[in-house]
Protein backbone atom coordinates (compact mmCIF):
# COMPACT_ATOMS: atom_id res chain seq x y z
CA UNK A 1 0.00 0.00 0.00
CA UNK A 2 2.85 2.44 0.60
CA UNK A 3 3.81 2.75 -2.97
CA UNK A 4 0.27 4.19 -3.44
CA UNK A 5 0.12 6.05 -0.45
CA UNK A 6 3.46 7.90 -1.22
CA UNK A 7 2.42 8.28 -4.49
CA UNK A 8 4.64 7.10 -6.60
CA UNK A 9 2.34 4.81 -8.34
CA UNK A 10 -1.22 4.16 -8.81
CA UNK A 11 -3.59 1.20 -9.93
CA UNK A 12 -4.80 0.79 -13.47
CA UNK A 13 -8.21 -0.85 -12.74
CA UNK A 14 -8.59 -2.13 -8.99
CA UNK A 15 -8.05 1.60 -7.35
CA UNK A 16 -9.20 0.40 -4.00
CA UNK A 17 -5.68 0.21 -2.07
CA UNK A 18 -4.69 3.93 -3.89
CA UNK A 19 -8.07 5.36 -2.35
CA UNK A 20 -7.45 4.03 1.20
CA UNK A 21 -9.50 1.14 1.10
CA UNK A 22 -7.42 -1.59 2.83
CA UNK A 23 -9.76 -3.53 4.52
CA UNK A 24 -11.27 -5.82 2.05
CA UNK A 25 -8.02 -7.65 2.14
CA UNK A 26 -7.98 -8.02 5.50
CA UNK A 27 -4.13 -5.75 5.10
CA UNK A 28 -3.98 -5.08 8.91
CA UNK A 29 -4.53 -8.13 10.03
CA UNK A 30 -2.11 -9.92 7.44
CA UNK A 31 1.01 -7.27 8.03
CA UNK A 32 0.82 -7.83 12.16
CA UNK A 33 0.44 -11.33 11.69
CA UNK A 34 3.70 -11.25 9.46
CA UNK A 35 5.88 -8.86 12.24
CA UNK A 36 4.74 -10.88 15.29
CA UNK A 37 5.06 -14.44 13.64
CA UNK A 38 7.68 -13.97 10.92
CA UNK A 39 10.02 -11.53 11.80
CA UNK A 40 9.76 -10.84 15.55
CA UNK A 41 8.36 -14.60 16.67
CA UNK A 42 11.34 -15.93 14.64
CA UNK A 43 14.06 -13.47 15.70
CA UNK A 44 13.07 -13.93 19.59
CA UNK A 45 13.54 -18.22 18.45
CA UNK A 46 17.38 -17.30 17.08
CA UNK A 47 17.69 -15.63 20.50
CA UNK A 48 16.80 -18.63 22.46
CA UNK A 49 18.76 -21.00 20.45
CA UNK A 50 21.48 -19.19 20.95
CA UNK A 51 21.23 -18.89 24.23
CA UNK A 52 20.47 -22.67 24.64
CA UNK A 53 24.42 -23.08 23.06
CA UNK A 54 26.45 -25.15 25.69
CA UNK A 55 29.68 -26.57 23.85
CA UNK A 56 31.20 -23.75 22.40
CA UNK A 57 34.84 -22.07 22.76
CA UNK A 58 35.75 -18.60 24.50
CA UNK A 59 36.28 -17.54 20.99
CA UNK A 60 32.89 -19.03 20.01
CA UNK A 61 31.21 -17.47 22.79
CA UNK A 62 32.36 -14.12 21.43
CA UNK A 63 30.77 -14.81 18.18
CA UNK A 64 27.40 -15.66 20.00
CA UNK A 65 27.16 -12.41 21.65
CA UNK A 66 27.49 -10.31 18.05
CA UNK A 67 24.93 -12.98 17.08
CA UNK A 68 22.66 -12.00 19.78
CA UNK A 69 23.52 -8.48 19.22
CA UNK A 70 22.54 -8.43 15.58
CA UNK A 71 19.29 -10.45 16.50
CA UNK A 72 18.03 -7.53 18.56
CA UNK A 73 19.18 -4.89 16.77
CA UNK A 74 16.70 -6.60 13.57
CA UNK A 75 14.23 -7.07 16.40
CA UNK A 76 14.14 -3.24 17.25
CA UNK A 77 13.56 -2.53 13.65
CA UNK A 78 10.86 -4.00 13.24
CA UNK A 79 9.26 -2.94 16.20
CA UNK A 80 10.25 0.78 15.59
CA UNK A 81 8.35 0.10 12.42
CA UNK A 82 5.51 -1.21 14.04
CA UNK A 83 5.23 1.17 16.51
CA UNK A 84 5.47 3.86 13.79
CA UNK A 85 2.40 2.06 12.02
CA UNK A 86 0.35 1.66 14.42
CA UNK A 87 0.74 3.05 17.61
CA UNK A 88 0.81 1.28 20.51
CA UNK A 89 1.18 -1.67 20.55
CA UNK A 90 1.87 -5.26 22.55
CA UNK A 91 5.30 -5.05 23.43
CA UNK A 92 6.68 -6.39 26.81
CA UNK A 93 4.02 -8.73 26.95
CA UNK A 94 4.15 -10.00 23.57
CA UNK A 95 6.15 -12.51 21.72
CA UNK A 96 4.86 -14.92 24.68
CA UNK A 97 2.67 -18.15 23.56
CA UNK A 98 0.99 -18.33 27.00
CA UNK A 99 -0.39 -14.81 26.98
CA UNK A 100 -2.51 -14.66 23.87
CA UNK A 101 -4.20 -11.39 24.54
CA UNK A 102 -1.78 -9.07 25.50
CA UNK A 103 -1.77 -5.67 26.75
CA UNK A 104 -0.64 -2.74 24.57
CA UNK A 105 2.06 -0.94 25.25
CA UNK A 106 2.29 3.38 24.79
CA UNK A 107 4.24 3.83 21.60
CA UNK A 108 6.63 6.84 23.36
CA UNK A 109 7.41 4.39 26.06
CA UNK A 110 8.32 1.59 23.51
CA UNK A 111 10.21 4.02 21.36
CA UNK A 112 12.65 5.40 24.61
CA UNK A 113 13.54 1.54 25.32
CA UNK A 114 14.07 0.66 21.98
CA UNK A 115 16.88 3.41 21.77
CA UNK A 116 18.14 2.15 25.14
CA UNK A 117 18.47 -1.37 23.80
CA UNK A 118 19.98 -0.29 20.84
CA UNK A 119 22.95 1.47 23.13
CA UNK A 120 23.55 -1.76 25.07
CA UNK A 121 23.53 -3.57 21.46
CA UNK A 122 26.22 -1.28 19.99
CA UNK A 123 28.26 -1.86 23.06
CA UNK A 124 28.03 -5.35 23.34
CA UNK A 125 28.96 -5.64 19.76
CA UNK A 126 32.79 -6.67 19.51
CA UNK A 127 34.59 -5.81 15.88
CA UNK A 128 37.08 -8.38 16.62
CA UNK A 129 35.36 -11.06 16.43
CA UNK A 130 32.76 -12.71 14.05
CA UNK A 131 28.90 -13.46 14.11
CA UNK A 132 27.01 -14.82 10.92
CA UNK A 133 29.52 -15.09 8.70
CA UNK A 134 28.61 -16.31 4.96
CA UNK A 135 24.53 -16.58 6.51
CA UNK A 136 24.51 -13.01 6.77
CA UNK A 137 22.29 -11.94 3.51
CA UNK A 138 23.03 -8.00 4.61
CA UNK A 139 26.61 -7.77 5.65
CA UNK A 140 27.99 -10.91 5.46
CA UNK A 141 29.07 -11.14 9.14
CA UNK A 142 30.68 -7.89 9.31
CA UNK A 143 30.55 -6.82 12.68
CA UNK A 144 32.01 -3.26 12.28
CA UNK A 145 28.56 -2.38 9.39
CA UNK A 146 26.25 -3.91 11.82
CA UNK A 147 27.30 -1.35 14.65
CA UNK A 148 26.94 1.08 11.85
CA UNK A 149 23.90 0.17 11.10
CA UNK A 150 22.86 0.34 14.86
CA UNK A 151 23.85 3.62 15.22
CA UNK A 152 22.10 4.48 12.22
CA UNK A 153 18.95 3.41 13.70
CA UNK A 154 19.27 5.36 16.61
CA UNK A 155 19.77 8.18 14.39
CA UNK A 156 16.64 7.28 12.70
CA UNK A 157 15.02 6.43 16.13
CA UNK A 158 16.35 9.80 17.53
CA UNK A 159 15.14 11.71 14.13
CA UNK A 160 11.41 10.44 14.43
CA UNK A 161 10.23 12.36 17.64
CA UNK A 162 12.13 15.65 17.31
CA UNK A 163 8.81 17.23 16.94
CA UNK A 164 7.73 15.67 20.20
CA UNK A 165 10.30 15.29 22.40
CA UNK A 166 14.13 17.31 21.40
CA UNK A 167 15.88 16.31 24.21
CA UNK A 168 15.12 12.57 23.56
CA UNK A 169 15.50 13.03 19.94
CA UNK A 170 18.99 15.08 20.71
CA UNK A 171 20.51 12.54 22.77
CA UNK A 172 19.45 9.84 20.37
CA UNK A 173 21.43 11.31 17.43
CA UNK A 174 24.62 12.57 19.47
CA UNK A 175 24.25 9.01 20.36
CA UNK A 176 24.46 7.36 17.07
CA UNK A 177 25.86 10.03 14.58
CA UNK A 178 29.39 9.63 14.90
CA UNK A 179 29.30 5.70 14.26
CA UNK A 180 26.80 5.61 12.11
CA UNK A 181 26.61 4.70 8.44
CA UNK A 182 29.61 6.94 6.73
CA UNK A 183 29.77 6.09 2.84
CA UNK A 184 27.62 4.16 0.60
CA UNK A 185 29.41 1.49 0.90
CA UNK A 186 28.23 0.94 4.35
CA UNK A 187 24.64 0.58 2.74
CA UNK A 188 22.77 -2.04 4.12
CA UNK A 189 20.74 -3.77 1.34
CA UNK A 190 18.94 -6.87 1.60
CA UNK A 191 19.95 -9.57 -1.55
CA UNK A 192 17.38 -11.13 -2.46
CA UNK A 193 17.72 -14.69 -4.18
CA UNK A 194 15.86 -14.44 -7.24
CA UNK A 195 14.15 -17.13 -7.91
CA UNK A 196 10.58 -17.93 -6.29
CA UNK A 197 9.82 -17.68 -3.25
CA UNK A 198 12.76 -15.30 -2.43
CA UNK A 199 12.37 -13.28 -5.21
CA UNK A 200 12.07 -9.56 -4.55
CA UNK A 201 8.24 -8.33 -4.36
CA UNK A 202 8.73 -6.00 -6.75
CA UNK A 203 9.16 -8.40 -9.45
CA UNK A 204 6.53 -10.94 -7.65
CA UNK A 205 3.75 -8.47 -8.36
CA UNK A 206 4.91 -6.93 -11.32
CA UNK A 207 5.98 -9.49 -14.01
CA UNK A 208 5.59 -12.62 -11.93
CA UNK A 209 1.80 -11.73 -11.84
CA UNK A 210 1.54 -11.80 -15.64
CA UNK A 211 -1.01 -8.42 -14.11
CA UNK A 212 -0.96 -4.67 -15.50
CA UNK A 213 -2.23 -3.16 -11.67
CA UNK A 214 0.24 -0.12 -11.70
CA UNK A 215 1.49 2.85 -13.57
CA UNK A 216 3.50 5.70 -12.24
CA UNK A 217 1.70 8.18 -10.42
CA UNK A 218 1.49 11.66 -11.84
CA UNK A 219 2.32 13.09 -8.20
CA UNK A 220 6.33 11.85 -8.43
CA UNK A 221 6.69 11.86 -12.00
CA UNK A 222 5.67 15.92 -12.47
CA UNK A 223 7.74 16.35 -10.01
CA UNK A 224 10.65 14.89 -10.65
CA UNK A 225 10.06 16.30 -13.92
CA UNK A 226 9.81 19.47 -12.60
CA UNK A 227 13.26 19.56 -11.01
CA UNK A 228 15.00 17.77 -14.19
CA UNK A 229 15.58 15.24 -12.27
CA UNK A 230 18.64 12.98 -13.24
CA UNK A 231 16.87 9.50 -11.77
CA UNK A 232 13.77 9.53 -14.06
CA UNK A 233 15.33 6.94 -16.63
CA UNK A 234 17.05 5.30 -13.53
CA UNK A 235 12.97 4.81 -11.82
CA UNK A 236 10.98 5.12 -15.13
CA UNK A 237 10.89 2.89 -18.41
CA UNK A 238 10.55 5.01 -21.37
CA UNK A 239 8.07 3.10 -22.67
CA UNK A 240 6.27 6.18 -23.70
CA UNK A 241 8.80 7.82 -25.83
CA UNK A 242 12.95 8.79 -25.26
CA UNK A 243 12.59 11.20 -22.11
CA UNK A 244 9.05 11.12 -22.04
CA UNK A 245 7.14 10.28 -18.64
CA UNK A 246 3.65 10.71 -18.28
CA UNK A 247 1.96 9.61 -14.46
CA UNK A 248 -1.67 8.38 -14.16
CA UNK A 249 -3.88 10.88 -12.09
CA UNK A 250 -3.19 9.04 -8.36
CA UNK A 251 -6.04 7.09 -7.17
CA UNK A 252 -8.26 7.04 -10.56
CA UNK A 253 -8.27 4.03 -12.97
CA UNK A 254 -5.19 4.27 -15.32
CA UNK A 255 -5.17 2.46 -18.38
CA UNK A 256 -1.82 0.64 -18.20
CA UNK A 257 -1.00 1.20 -22.00
CA UNK A 258 -0.86 5.18 -21.81
CA UNK A 259 1.03 5.56 -18.73
CA UNK A 260 4.98 4.98 -17.78
CA UNK A 261 6.11 1.68 -16.41
CA UNK A 262 8.34 1.22 -13.45
CA UNK A 263 12.32 0.82 -14.39
CA UNK A 264 12.08 -2.72 -16.28
CA UNK A 265 15.94 -3.00 -14.59
CA UNK A 266 13.90 -2.97 -11.74
CA UNK A 267 11.02 -4.97 -12.12
CA UNK A 268 12.49 -7.70 -14.19
CA UNK A 269 15.21 -8.94 -11.23
CA UNK A 270 14.02 -10.85 -8.88
CA UNK A 271 17.36 -10.29 -7.34
CA UNK A 272 17.19 -6.51 -7.05
CA UNK A 273 17.84 -5.60 -3.41
CA UNK A 274 16.22 -3.47 -0.78
CA UNK A 275 17.95 -1.10 1.31
CA UNK A 276 17.11 -1.32 5.03
CA UNK A 277 19.23 1.86 5.59
CA UNK A 278 21.83 3.94 3.77
CA UNK A 279 24.14 6.47 3.53
CA UNK A 280 21.80 8.68 1.84
CA UNK A 281 19.30 8.56 4.44
CA UNK A 282 22.00 8.93 7.53
CA UNK A 283 22.35 12.19 5.76
CA UNK A 284 19.06 13.22 5.39
CA UNK A 285 18.31 12.70 9.02
CA UNK A 286 21.26 14.70 10.20
CA UNK A 287 20.65 17.64 7.52
CA UNK A 288 17.30 17.90 9.61
CA UNK A 289 18.68 17.51 12.95
CA UNK A 290 21.23 20.31 11.74
CA UNK A 291 18.69 22.28 10.22
CA UNK A 292 15.72 22.07 13.14
CA UNK A 293 18.97 24.15 15.67
CA UNK A 294 18.32 22.12 18.62
CA UNK A 295 19.61 18.97 18.58
CA UNK A 296 22.35 19.39 18.89
CA UNK A 297 24.50 19.13 15.64
CA UNK A 298 25.40 22.95 14.06
CA UNK A 299 22.74 24.43 11.77
CA UNK A 300 25.86 25.79 9.62
CA UNK A 301 26.50 21.74 8.32
CA UNK A 302 22.86 21.29 7.40
CA UNK A 303 24.19 22.16 3.96
CA UNK A 304 26.97 19.77 3.90
CA UNK A 305 24.14 16.82 5.32
CA UNK A 306 21.68 17.66 2.60
CA UNK A 307 24.14 17.94 -0.32
CA UNK A 308 25.72 14.62 0.82
CA UNK A 309 22.16 13.00 0.62
CA UNK A 310 21.40 14.14 -2.36
CA UNK A 311 24.18 12.99 -4.21
CA UNK A 312 25.00 9.85 -2.48
CA UNK A 313 20.90 8.97 -3.69
CA UNK A 314 22.10 10.30 -7.44
CA UNK A 315 24.90 7.79 -7.58
CA UNK A 316 23.40 4.94 -5.57
CA UNK A 317 20.75 4.93 -9.06
CA UNK A 318 23.77 5.39 -11.87
CA UNK A 319 24.06 9.22 -12.09
CA UNK A 320 27.04 10.76 -11.97
CA UNK A 321 29.12 13.50 -9.90
CA UNK A 322 28.56 16.12 -12.41
CA UNK A 323 24.69 14.93 -12.83
CA UNK A 324 24.46 15.58 -8.80
CA UNK A 325 26.15 18.78 -8.86
CA UNK A 326 24.24 20.07 -11.77
CA UNK A 327 20.88 19.20 -10.21
CA UNK A 328 22.44 20.68 -7.04
CA UNK A 329 22.84 24.04 -8.00
CA UNK A 330 19.34 24.65 -9.28
CA UNK A 331 17.47 27.00 -7.35
CA UNK A 332 14.75 25.02 -6.62
CA UNK A 333 17.12 21.88 -5.49
CA UNK A 334 19.92 23.97 -3.73
CA UNK A 335 19.25 24.09 0.37
CA UNK A 336 18.15 26.78 1.78
CA UNK A 337 17.43 27.29 5.29
CA UNK A 338 14.38 29.00 5.26
CA UNK A 339 12.95 26.40 3.71
CA UNK A 340 14.62 23.35 4.93
CA UNK A 341 11.27 21.39 5.55
CA UNK A 342 10.13 21.59 2.36
CA UNK A 343 13.84 20.68 0.61
CA UNK A 344 14.96 18.03 2.56
CA UNK A 345 11.42 16.75 2.89
CA UNK A 346 10.77 16.45 -0.79
CA UNK A 347 14.55 15.44 -1.67
CA UNK A 348 14.11 12.69 0.91
CA UNK A 349 10.92 11.90 -0.68
CA UNK A 350 12.68 11.24 -4.14
CA UNK A 351 15.46 8.94 -2.99
CA UNK A 352 12.89 7.05 -1.21
CA UNK A 353 12.43 5.21 -4.06
CA UNK A 354 11.02 1.39 -3.33
CA UNK A 355 11.63 2.12 0.34
CA UNK A 356 7.89 2.64 0.15
CA UNK A 357 7.19 2.75 4.03
CA UNK A 358 9.99 4.80 4.87
CA UNK A 359 8.81 7.43 2.06
CA UNK A 360 5.41 7.35 3.83
CA UNK A 361 6.35 7.86 7.02
CA UNK A 362 8.91 10.78 6.30
CA UNK A 363 5.87 12.59 4.72
CA UNK A 364 3.70 11.78 7.63
CA UNK A 365 6.55 13.38 9.63
CA UNK A 366 7.55 16.62 7.44
CA UNK A 367 4.52 16.84 5.18
CA UNK A 368 6.37 17.34 2.21
CA UNK A 369 6.04 16.55 -1.05
CA UNK A 370 2.43 17.97 -1.36
CA UNK A 371 0.27 14.56 -2.26
CA UNK A 372 -2.70 14.82 -4.14
CA UNK A 373 -5.85 13.44 -2.01
CA UNK A 374 -7.33 10.27 -4.64
CA UNK A 375 -9.89 11.48 -7.26
CA UNK A 376 -12.51 9.20 -6.69
CA UNK A 377 -11.52 8.55 -2.59
CA UNK A 378 -15.24 9.38 -1.38
CA UNK A 379 -16.13 6.79 -4.58
CA UNK A 380 -14.88 3.64 -2.28
CA UNK A 381 -16.28 2.49 1.34
CA UNK A 382 -12.50 2.74 3.06
CA UNK A 383 -13.84 5.28 5.99
CA UNK A 384 -10.95 7.32 5.25
CA UNK A 385 -11.85 11.05 4.96
CA UNK A 386 -8.25 12.24 4.38
CA UNK A 387 -5.03 10.29 4.28
CA UNK A 388 -4.05 7.63 6.56
CA UNK A 389 -1.67 8.43 9.07
CA UNK A 390 -1.32 5.27 10.60
CA UNK A 391 -2.84 1.80 10.14
CA UNK A 392 -6.20 0.62 12.08
CA UNK A 393 -5.92 -2.37 14.60
CA UNK A 394 -6.35 -5.80 13.26
CA UNK A 395 -10.46 -7.01 13.20
CA UNK A 396 -9.17 -10.53 15.17
CA UNK A 397 -7.46 -7.58 18.27
CA UNK A 398 -10.88 -5.88 18.07
CA UNK A 399 -12.50 -9.11 18.24
CA UNK A 400 -10.43 -11.65 20.39
CA UNK A 401 -8.76 -9.38 22.57
CA UNK A 402 -11.50 -5.95 22.35
CA UNK A 403 -10.83 -5.19 25.81
CA UNK A 404 -6.77 -4.32 25.43
CA UNK A 405 -7.47 -3.03 21.93
CA UNK A 406 -10.16 -0.73 23.10
CA UNK A 407 -8.12 0.62 25.73
CA UNK A 408 -4.63 1.23 23.61
CA UNK A 409 -6.44 3.51 20.96
CA UNK A 410 -8.50 5.33 23.80
CA UNK A 411 -4.62 5.95 25.41
CA UNK A 412 -3.81 7.27 22.55
CA UNK A 413 -6.73 9.93 22.61
CA UNK A 414 -8.11 8.73 19.07
CA UNK A 415 -11.66 9.18 18.58
CA UNK A 416 -11.84 6.28 17.49
CA UNK A 417 -9.47 3.36 15.78
CA UNK A 418 -9.40 4.81 13.06
CA UNK A 419 -6.90 5.57 10.09
CA UNK A 420 -7.10 8.99 10.03
CA UNK A 421 -5.39 9.56 13.81
CA UNK A 422 -2.43 11.05 13.85
CA UNK A 423 0.83 9.30 15.61
CA UNK A 424 2.24 11.26 19.08
CA UNK A 425 5.16 11.83 17.00
CA UNK A 426 2.97 13.60 14.22
CA UNK A 427 0.94 15.97 16.05
CA UNK A 428 3.14 19.08 15.34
Amino acid sequence: DFDLWAEYLTETTYVDEANYSITNRAVPQNTWQVYYIDVLQNLHRADSLIKGETTVTAGEKAALTNRLAIIDILECYAWDQMETLWGNIPYSKALNINNTLPAYDDAFTIHKDLIKRLKADITALDVNNGSFGSADLIYNGDVASWKAFANGLLVKMGIQVADYDATVAGNAIQAGMGGAISSPSGNALFQYLGGVPNENPLNNNLVLSGRKDYVAANTIIDAMTSLNDPRLPFYWDQNMGTNTYVGGTYGAPSAYRNYTHINSAIANDGAFPHPLMTYSEIQFYLAEAAARGNLGVPQSDASMYYDNAVKASIEYWGGTSAQADAYLAQSSVAYDQANWKKLIGTQAWISFFTRWYLAWTEWRRLDYPVLAEPAELNSYPSGVKTFPFRYSYPVNEQTLNHDNWEAAWKAQGFSEDDMNQKLYWDKN
